[in-house]
């Protein structure tokens, strides 16, 4: 699957997960990118091995690009990284809704149909992992008797607009199962080849908060 964007010198094709940075000007892997960052499952009493892949299902006509995190109504929502805290915003699909973004303003995590925002919560502020944001519910389009934590991440575009990105999978970064950045290391030759880590993944029970 491929994305297009368009460039001064035409319409190029970028792999879905791959954006352009606006300080370099270069093409940079979003998924590597959320791969580095250390996520907290953002749900209490959520355990790694307990979350689902729903990033590819069908929802209605479109995918979507999210999981949703099942739990009881009023369970703490966390937040999985450090960052910032760019809109609290209410919309008819999502609810209650938190937009942050990550300390490098690289990655947007959205959190949605929440029950309550926590106390104190405020546009602007400085978020650190695992810091209170609200709570499990049902708000938005979501079942009555379904609540859970719709989760989201994408890539932002060079314009840092809180509403439009990349969408990336979060499911392999919240569990662990993501495959590492490639690391460099010397050649027989001298020179520097890279690599990514072969070994399986294994899933994370230390990534929970509280």
């Amino acid at each position: 699957m491929v994305r297009r964007m368009t460039l001064a010198a035409g319409v190029v094709a970028v792999p879905l997960g791959w954006a352009q940075t606006a300080d370099a000007g270069m093409i940079v892997d979003g998924d590597a990118l959320l791969a580095l960052r250390n996520l907290a499952i953002p749900v209490e009493g959520v355990t790694a091995a307990a979350l689902r892949d729903t990033f590819s299902d069908s929802r209605q006509g479109h995918w979507h690009e999210a999981i949703d995190i099942a739990a009881p109504k009023g369970a703490k929502v966390f937040a999985v990284d450090d960052g910032s805290l760019v809109k609290l915003f209410t919309s008819v699909p999502g609810g209650l809704t938190v937009y942050q973004f990550d300390p490098q303003g690289r990655l947007a995590y959205y959190y949605a149909h929440l029950d309550g925002y926590a106390h104190g919560l405020r546009e602007g502020m400085t978020l650190h992992r695992c810091e209170l944001l609200g709570y499990v519910g049902t708000s938005g389009n979501a079942p009555p008797e379904s609540p859970h934590l719709h989760f989201a991440v994408f890539r932002l575009n060079p314009e840092h607009q809180w509403w439009k990105g990349t969408p990336l999978n979060p499911y392999p970064a919240l569990t662990g199962s993501a495959l590492k950045a490639p690391t460099s290391k010397a050649s027989a030759s001298g020179g520097v080849t890279s690599s990514r880590s072969a070994q399986a993944p294994v899933l994370q029970s230390s990534k929970a908060c509280g």
